[in-house]
């Protein structure tokens, strides 16, 4: 199992509406992450800052490949479209990203 964290921010006039989304995420949707071998995903929001942290355990052994066939997912793309707007990705995330990756640094079980 791998632990995974990313992070981006968000509009601040959007708030509202990406908490309504995720408290209701549409079961397809549901049912791709969950075929992606992702298992345990929280997104937290900080505020005032509007960041957003996403956490995730990947269960499987080839995650580009996973994440590749969760891109090809018509919910998961109509689910982006909706949702990437809404978002506002960090000016230093690497070449590629949306949500920029975070290093873990410490664990406890």
């Amino acid at each position: 199992m791998q632990r995974m964290g990313l992070c981006i921010g968000l509009k601040p006039e959007v708030i509202d509406e990406y908490k309504a989304l995720h408290a209701a995420v549409w079961p397809d949707v549901l049912a791709v992450i969950s075929a992606a071998n992702v298992r345990n995903y929280s997104i937290f929001l900080r505020e005032p800052e509007n960041l957003l942290f996403a956490y995730w355990e990947y269960h499987g052994s080839d995650f580009t490949a996973d994440a590749a066939e969760m891109a090809r997912s018509p919910a998961m793309q109509k689910w982006w479209e909706i949702c990437d707007p809404l978002q506002q990705p960090l000016a230093t995330r690497k070449d590629g990203e949306w949500w920029a990756q975070m290093v873990e640094v410490f664990h406890h079980d």
